[in-house]
């Protein structure tokens, strides 16, 4: 669901095709979404799992 009381904002490494997320950063929650369609459905989760996302993201936790 869209919510346009957020604050949505686009990453700076986005493409040339604009093939990106973007997100909505709260206090509480982060919401992410597809820039191509933001009148789509979006994912909300809580501060402490984005906050971790990130951390593991940092850290190269993704690499195979």
């Amino acid at each position: 669901m869209t919510n346009p009381e957020k604050t949505w904002r686009k990453s700076s490494y986005t493409a040339p095709d604009n093939n990106c997320v973007e997100l909505a950063v709260g206090e509480a929650e982060t919401a992410v979404r597809d820039s191509k369609d933001p009148a789509g459905i979006s994912v909300t989760i809580t501060a402490h799992v984005w906050t971790c996302f990130l951390a593991h993201a940092k850290s190269d936790g993704f690499k195979p």
